[in-house]
């Protein structure tokens, strides 16, 4: 134990021209051991997965092919129940919701989420109902972003890296 206090000691009192002395070795910048900082690097070079939740298989595919040529990894579900379910499975980063489904609605499905998530995961809700007061509704159950059908593909591209990045 004195030979590393005399080893502590000499190290704080080196001083190199130019080379500012730091308390810690480069590689304990985070205080963390040397494979967990690795893995923290390849968790953060995965890919997001995005959810898509609609029963329109034309908007499905169209929004699953952009997505997947942003190097985003997308699954589908066809209705409330089954984007439920596949929440669970997948543990996506981000839901694009369609509000009007068979089985259980937009609605239904993000009150859902909302209650049994404990970390709430982002959402999107796309629809083609013109009224406001269901994206005041969708608002109150904490929707990240609305858009309405029909919708540029820009537009949708711009949410999905400003909720998630890319």
């Amino acid at each position: 134990m004195a030979a590393y206090a005399l080893l502590l000691k000499f190290y704080r009192n080196l001083q190199f021209p130019g080379i500012e002395r730091t308390a810690y070795p480069t590689r304990l910048k985070r205080n963390l051991p040397m494979s967990e900082e690795n893995k923290m690097s390849e968790e953060n070079k995965m890919p997001k997965r995005i959810l898509i939740i609609d029963d329109d298989p034309e908007i499905t595919e169209s929004v699953r092919m952009t997505l997947e040529s942003r190097g985003y990894e997308v699954f589908n579900a066809a209705d409330g129940n089954q984007g439920l379910i596949m929440t669970e499975q997948k543990n996506p980063n981000l839901i694009i919701l369609d509000m009007m489904m068979p089985k259980r609605s937009g609605f239904l499905v993000l009150e859902k989420l909302r209650r049994s998530m404990p970390i709430p995961i982002r959402v999107i809700m796309i629809t083609a109902n013109e009224g406001n007061r269901h994206k005041a509704y969708a608002e109150t159950l904490g929707v990240d972003d609305y858009i309405r059908k029909p919708f540029p593909m820009d537009r949708l591209l711009e949410s999905v890296k400003r909720l998630i990045g890319e």
